[in-house]
């Protein structure tokens, strides 16, 4: 039974290069964040950051320009399937809607949970937030997440490409559509 009282907003940093990924390396989740969202109040939760170590890649130069992440911070993070494990166990996530800004965080899980042999961890109902933004402001397109604080009439709250922050700005954009 899916529970319809909060909504687990997630965004994800992985490992990324300005060109293609060197040889043998793959890009993965490095970073989870997370932000409850209750559905009733539209109050956002405390955002958490879940580092990840990678294991099949490394932080480039240009990774960490994006997102501030450092190969010395990730290596010190928990392994994949520890991470969704603390995604199952402290956030239920295989019991509640999640939503993430755009499609990108679910395909990753979807990829690196295949990759090496973790169970998704999550339940069967995915909100993209991205798609609903522009459907709901009757956009032409879809928008970047931080066009879209932008053009709700807010400021991105912390650091953009930051899991932990970019998570928060997209439940309080979830927040205002819910509201609507």
């Amino acid at each position: 039974m899916i529970a319809l009282d909060h909504v687990l907003v997630v965004d994800v940093e992985s490992t990324c290069w300005e060109g293609s990924p060197p040889p043998g390396e793959v890009s993965e989740i490095i970073e989870i964040g997370i932000c409850p969202l209750e559905v009733a109040s539209g109050e956002r939760g405390e955002r958490r950051s879940v580092l990840v170590r990678p294991a099949r890649s490394s932080v480039s130069p240009f990774c960490t320009r994006l997102t501030t992440l450092t190969q010395e911070q990730v290596s010190e993070g928990i392994s994949f399937a520890e991470a969704c494990a603390v995604l199952r166990k402290e956030f239920r996530s295989d019991r509640r809607v999640w939503a993430s800004y755009g499609d990108y965080d679910r395909k990753m899980f979807e990829r690196q949970c295949k990759d090496v042999g973790v169970g998704y961890p999550f339940g069967p109902r995915h909100l993209n937030v991205k798609t609903l933004f522009a459907l709901t402001h009757a956009l032409p397109r879809e928008v970047g997440m931080a066009e879209a604080v932008r053009l709700a009439g807010h400021k991105l709250d912390g650091t953009h490409h930051r899991g932990h922050d970019d998570a928060y700005n997209i439940a309080g954009l979830l927040a205002g559509l819910l509201g609507r």
